[in-house]
């Protein structure tokens, strides 16, 4: 019963990563119908974020003693900046542009963004002491889990139902849902798109934030690729959960973290490798006998 308990936590805590990521790429494509493959490198400069501070405090008798109520607030900050930023400059020239063209839009951003990171800390990893304390074990009822584990679980269920209320609950969310099921249905009744698209935007940078913190703290190591691995996850857990639905990419994200697990503990030691190919394995079924995903949307029912 005990391992099964711990499986079950590493599954969630895996699932909540994938599930926030995931809802960051969902938000985006319900309202302007992009796949924003950007959004990875926002978790990525979120992460490169935290050497800023610390670089900051290097000639103080301070170093290593910044603050979390203060990092927390300025990381979020910074990714929620550069979400706007690439909205702005990036999306908003190109919003009557098709599908094509912004999925090529979310490419060459993502890439641009690498290549600053590289100008500005090099290509080479680095390793970074963050959260430390996280990374120890808390012991209950037989079970030893990383802190960092609780953490993400509590940060996903924190996120996911403030979002739910936000949107159900407020004016701008009503506007957000009504953009989603019909964008220009929605502004001809007075939803102005340029603040709805932002703040979709500046959702998608609070949630990569939130995730890159998280992340960062369970890797210990930089990479200008340190997240393309997890936004590929995440956008196949967006499309088993149904493209458009918010619900359905935070159900993928869990699906897809408990599934990895699952396939981790289960697989022969020569198999563990291929986990992978397993997860993309049920991608490809999904797409065979329901193309549309478990969850469908009404706008993307009367769009098929």
């Amino acid at each position: 019963m005990t391992f099964v308990l711990q499986i079950a936590i590493d599954a969630i805590s895996l699932g909540s990563m994938y599930s926030l990521t995931a809802l960051g790429i969902g938000l985006i494509f319900g309202i302007l119908r992009l796949i924003n493959f950007a959004h990875g490198d926002f978790i990525t400069i979120g992460a490169y974020a935290l050497i800023v501070p610390a670089a900051a405090v290097v000639a103080t008798p301070f170093i290593g003693t910044w603050p979390a109520f203060f990092l927390i607030p300025a990381i979020i900050s910074i990714v929620i900046v550069i979400a706007l930023l690439t909205e702005f400059i990036a999306f908003r020239p190109l919003r009557g542009a098709n599908m094509a063209s912004l999925l090529i839009a979310s490419f060459a951003v993502s890439y641009v963004f690498q290549h600053i990171i590289i100008l500005i800390y090099t290509g080479r990893p680095k390793a970074v002491n963050v959260g430390i304390e996280l990374a120890q074990h808390i012991e209950f009822v037989g079970l030893r889990v990383p802190a960092i584990q609780l953490v993400a679980i509590g940060a996903a269920i924190t996120l996911l139902g403030g979002l739910a209320l936000f949107l159900k609950r407020t004016a701008y969310g009503v506007q957000m849902r009504a953009a989603a099921e019909d964008f220009e249905t929605a502004r001809l009744l007075g939803v102005r798109a340029n603040t709805v698209i932002a703040l979709a935007f500046a959702i998608s940078g609070l949630l990569a934030a939130v995730v890159s913190l998280i992340f960062i703290t369970q890797t210990g190591v930089l990479s200008f690729r340190m997240s393309l691995n997890l936004v590929i996850i995440a956008f196949i857990s967006t499309v088993i959960g149904g493209m458009g639905s918010l619900f359905g990419a935070a159900a993928g994200g869990f699906l897809v973290g408990v599934m990895s697990t699952a396939l981790q503990t289960v697989l022969p030691d020569d198999y563990k490798l291929t986990r992978d190919a397993f997860v993309f394995g049920f991608v490809i079924l999904v797409l065979i006998f329901r193309p549309q995903g478990l969850i469908v949307t009404k706008a993307v029912r009367e769009r098929v």
